[in-house]
């Protein structure tokens, strides 16, 4: 009986105390954002510039293996200009063949190609980074609880370790993050992009363009089906008020004929 009370105090205090604990329980910062809801639908703009962070800061780690180039122009998304998809897919090695001797080889990249990925392999990617692979984010939001605030949040949540928690080498504090460990560092900071459309690069600002990328990213149909949405709703409106409509003519007769 005295080793189980013993085992019951330890177990308490470790629930109690444990800094591990206490982090799960930290709530992602919740945003008004503009896709949300019934008639939620992205900001074009932001799309935009949270492309360009993907591309000048994520894309060096993250792939993408579910986007072609092509669907940056789709109604829905981003919707860049023909000329501007061409332009951004030729930017980039993509590798083709067998040619007509049997070789593999490179060239630029064509709007019907998927985005490249920045490793070979997974086990590169691991490699590359210490052990950790950095997660593809094509669907990252919706793989994630919390999505898009959780994302937003661990962007902006890194800050020093309280006194008392050692980190090991490679390793950075986020109170988002559960047990408050991360691998990847921080890579925003102010004025770390120049947004073509001249808005102020800050850190809150990147991380809520790229999060709402990452959100296009993991559902790029979605205004599409808020649009069906709404219309299925209407009828069934519709048709609730003709079959009221028809009842009560219906009964009213009869009740006429009593």
């Amino acid at each position: 009986m005295k080793k189980f009370k013993l085992s019951f105090l330890i177990l308490l205090s470790l629930t109690i105390f444990n800094p591990l604990k206490s982090a799960e329980q930290v709530e992602p910062i919740k945003l008004d954002w503009s896709f949300k809801g019934l008639l939620g639908k992205f900001d074009r703009a932001s799309l935009q510039r949270g492309f360009q962070v993907y591309k000048e800061v994520c894309a060096s780690c993250h792939s993408m293996q579910y986007l072609s180039y092509r669907n940056l122009g789709e109604p829905g998304g981003p919707e860049f200009s023909q000329e501007e998809v061409k332009a951004i897919a030729a930017n980039f090695e993509v590798t083709d063949g067998p040619d007509a001797q049997g070789e593999m080889f490179t060239r630029p990249g064509r709007p019907s190609d998927k985005f490249v990925s920045p490793y070979p392999n997974v086990n590169a990617a691991a490699a590359a980074n210490g052990g950790a692979y950095p997660p593809d984010m094509s669907v990252l939001v919706k793989a994630r609880k919390g999505g898009a605030n959780y994302i937003y949040s661990v962007l902006v949540g890194y800050e020093d370790p309280p006194a008392g928690l050692i980190l090991d080498e490679g390793v950075y504090y986020n109170k988002y993050m559960i047990g408050q460990k991360i691998k990847m560092p921080n890579n925003l900071s102010d004025g770390l992009v120049e947004y073509a459309d001249g808005t102020e690069a800050t850190v809150d600002q990147m991380a809520r363009d790229v999060t709402a990328f990452l959100s296009w990213a993991a559902e790029p149909e979605l205004e599409n089906r808020h649009k069906t949405g709404v219309k299925v709703i209407l009828y069934l409106v519709l048709l609730s008020v003709l079959v009221f409509l028809s009842m009560k003519r219906i009964w009213s007769r009869v009740n006429s004929e009593k």
